[in-house]
Formats: C-alpha cells, structure tokens, sequence
C-alpha cells in the first residue's frame, strides 16, 4: 500500500475555459489560485483540494478527465509508489523531475485511468 496524504487534484479537459471557470467559481465558491501556460488551477477556500482546467480543441474535443493525483506521504519514494502500482496490476507511464528533488510519476490502474504520484 502506498502512503499518501489523500487525492489532491483532479484535472479536467474543458470545451471552453471561461465558462468552465465561471461554473466552479459561481457554483462551489472556487478560486482561481494561478495559471501555468494554458492550464487553470482552483482551489476552494480553506481545502487541499484543486482542480485543474485544460482547455482542448480540435479532434479530441472537451470533456473528460485527463488524470488525477496523489500526494506522497514524506518519506514514501517515487519508486516504492511504482513498485506497488505495478504489483497491484498497473503499470508506469512516465517519470521525471518537475525540479531538481522533485519528482513525479504518472502510472496507469488496469483500466488506463492516469494518476500523478
């Protein structure tokens, strides 16, 4: 079993941002926290809780969830959260580093579903 402190976030391809961001903002009282690229990341006030607005056009269209993550406890390594991802029948899609010492994994559960680790 993987230590984590819980689902984090959940990222979200969007027809059209604007009205995305008006949904969650005039619905549930989220707030935009800050953008990276094209990528909108909400908070609700006083939670750990984000999702994440991906605006995409042509062929793939809108709708659908792109992947969401988990936050490693301190101390569980990127590598003992793979090893058990894939005793457990999932499989590794990538890895890397978003900055030196901070590593990332996107893994895969039986049925595809992406998840950030």
């Amino acid at each position: 079993m993987i230590e984590t402190e819980g689902l984090t976030h959940l990222h979200l391809r969007v027809r059209g941002l604007d009205a995305s961001l008006r949904f969650y903002q005039e619905v549930f009282g989220m707030r935009e926290r800050f953008r990276d690229g094209h990528l909108v990341f909400l908070n609700t006030p006083g939670s750990g809780d984000t999702i994440t607005l991906n605006p995409e056009d042509g062929p793939v269209g809108g709708g659908g969830v792109d992947h969401f993550g988990f936050r490693l406890k301190p101390g569980v390594s990127i590598d003992e959260a793979v090893a058990a991802v894939e005793a457990a029948g999932g499989r590794l899609a990538r890895r890397g580093e978003r900055s030196p010492g901070i590593e990332y994994a996107y893994v895969a559960d039986p049925d595809g579903y992406m998840i950030e680790l």
